[in-house]
């Protein structure tokens, strides 16, 4: 499995934007499909976006569609999330996953996780 290391949460208002980065160490990372779920306080752990092993098929929560974007660099071993037109409600832990290796996009999506971040923290406030 890889190992996983976000960055780029911090204080940002209703209304703006804000990319996290995640960044990822071990071997094979183009073998996995990876996404970005989030958990807010006294909320469960709720999925927000995942991308496929090749960047080519994403796939949003209803919630962000329109909004936030996923995108991967495999010659960097990198994911990202780009959050426009941040609301309140966007408050929360954001964490980086790894499904597992050779996973389809699916497997994200479904809460198959083999790897998590440690997560950043994004607050939503004016």
């Amino acid at each position: 499995q890889v190992q996983l290391v976000e960055s780029g949460g911090e204080l940002v208002q209703p209304g703006g934007s804000l990319r996290l980065s995640c960044a990822a160490s071990g071997r094979d990372f183009e073998a996995y499909a990876m996404g970005w779920f989030r958990q807010a306080p006294g909320k469960e752990r709720e999925f927000v976006a995942a991308v496929s092993w090749s960047g080519g098929s994403t796939y949003y929560a209803d919630s962000v569609k329109g909004r936030f974007t996923v995108s991967r660099d495999n010659a960097n071993n990198m994911v990202y999330l780009q959050m426009n037109s941040l609301k309140s409600e966007g408050a929360a832990v954001y964490y980086c996953a790894a499904g597992p290796k050779d996973g389809a996009i699916i497997t994200v999506i479904r809460g198959d996780i083999g790897s998590w971040g440690q997560g950043t923290q994004v607050t939503v406030s004016s």
